[in-house]
């Protein structure tokens, strides 16, 4: 018979060994506990712990996460608007045992779970994640990642485009392909539904998909350039993966997913059905600014990247590493992160969007590299002359990004790229 309590949680001389998941967690203790105390609560509650002392049989405390370090740390304050906060960096360490290989719920409900809830803490996030191999592995990653660059467009090595319709919603069929039209034929690579456009009365889903990709092939006819269609397939269980059979039925390449909100169980099951058909995923991240716009508390963005590789996305917004009007988050780390060695999965291709503009390219470039998707909605469709010329002006910038060139050179050239920035000119919107 063995006794466990919350200090069998904890072991600051241990090391982590090649099969354990290690995450990184911000904590802030509770007004009565001291950073011992809560990092091993969080280590007892994500693993194998109660609140009251056990007396167990066996081998069960070979399964206990072990909370290893402790380090004073502190967030916010380094921009307008936040405060800044101490607290500690603490890791816990997680036997590969405790994990069902391939259920990505089931991982969540250990190391994002009831610790997010806890008393013990003020605070807690999940800021990082280290993967061990056969965690990893028993997810099937990408089916493409930045090869759906190669694979669909022929964009060589400048950043792909992409651009939403605006009004996000609202317009009907006829007008949403007809804007899809003008920015293809513009110069736009993909076309992409909002994150709030699925299958409503005023633009129905089958109608949308296979309008659009008529309209698709003719742009590609007109411009002799490859175009896509991120048609959202996002819906309830079974109904989704029927959309994704009609989207390969309908000549697809690529499906959109709102990857948060219809959860990660779901996001499993629609990466096997592409995989059937061989199309590639979108990830929209709508609903994380619920998990990771406070710095202090909840799942850090990188963590939801690192979580949508596994699973299987292709590509997935990361941000606009400041530049648009999204709050200020680690683009760059995750993209990073993204294009990594990961035991031999695919990596996954960013999508900056949110606010973004021509005048805000070249800096964008500057920031991210090209291995990129840019969209852009409102800096596409606000164009004082339309859609069309929206879709010239932001394919300038990119064009000239991609070449080095600077951007007011590329004006002179192209008057679309020139009224773009006499509307906007380098400044970010709110």
């Amino acid at each position: 018979m063995v006794g466990i309590t919350y200090e069998d949680f904890l072991d600051r001389s241990y090391e982590p060994t090649d099969d354990d998941l290690v995450c990184r967690f911000y904590v802030e203790p509770a007004a009565d506990m001291d950073a011992e105390a809560a990092a091993s609560r969080v280590a007892s509650e994500s693993s194998n712990g109660t609140w009251a002392a056990l007396q167990v049989e066996g081998s069960v405390t070979d399964l206990s996460a072990i909370a290893f370090d402790i380090e004073p740390a502190a967030v916010g304050g380094d921009t307008p608007g936040t405060d800044r906060r101490e607290g500690y960096g603490v890791g816990v360490a997680y036997p590969m045992a405790l994990f069902e290989p391939g259920s990505m719920p089931q991982v969540l409900s250990c190391i994002a779970g009831n610790i997010l809830g806890m008393k013990a803490v003020d605070r807690i996030r999940l800021r990082d994640c280290v993967w061990p191999e056969p965690l990893a592995t028993s997810f099937p990653g990408p089916a493409f990642g930045s090869a759906v660059r190669d694979r669909i467009f022929d964009a060589g090595d400048r950043p792909i485009t992409a651009t939403v319709p605006k009004p996000k919603v609202g317009l009907s069929t006829d007008q949403h392909v007809e804007v899809g039209y003008q920015a293809w034929t513009g110069g736009i690579d993909l076309l992409k539904d909002d994150e709030n456009l699925t299958d409503q009365a005023f633009n129905p889903f089958h109608d949308r998909l296979t309008e659009s990709l008529d309209a698709r092939d003719r742009a590609e006819e007109e411009t002799d350039e490859r175009k896509s269609y991120l048609v959202n397939v996002t819906a309830p269980g079974g109904e989704m993966l029927d959309r994704v059979d009609a989207v390969a039925e309908a000549g697809g390449e690529y499906v959109m997913v709102d990857v948060v909100t219809c959860g990660w169980a779901s996001v499993q099951q629609v990466r096997e059905r592409c995989d059937r058909h061989g199309l590639a995923i979108h990830a929209h991240r709508a609903m994380h600014a619920g998990f990771d716009r406070l710095p202090d508390h909840g799942v850090s963005m990188r963590v939801i990247a690192q979580i949508a590789r596994l699973c299987g996305v292709d590509q997935i917004h990361t941000g606009t590493a400041d530049l648009g009007k999204l709050a200020n988050e680690d683009t760059v780390g995750i993209n990073e992160w993204l294009g990594s060695e990961l035991y031999g999965l695919s990596d996954v291709l960013p999508t900056a969007s949110g606010g973004l503009h021509p005048g805000l390219v070249p800096e964008l470039v500057d920031r991210l590299g090209t291995q990129l998707c840019i969209q852009a909605g409102g800096g596409i469709h606000g164009h004082p002359d339309g859609t069309h010329e929206g879709a010239k002006a932001l394919r300038a910038a990119v064009d000239a990004a991609a070449a080095g060139e600077d951007i007011a050179a590329a004006a002179e050239r192209e008057p679309a790229l020139a009224t773009a920035i006499e509307k906007w000119g380098t400044e970010t919107p709110r």
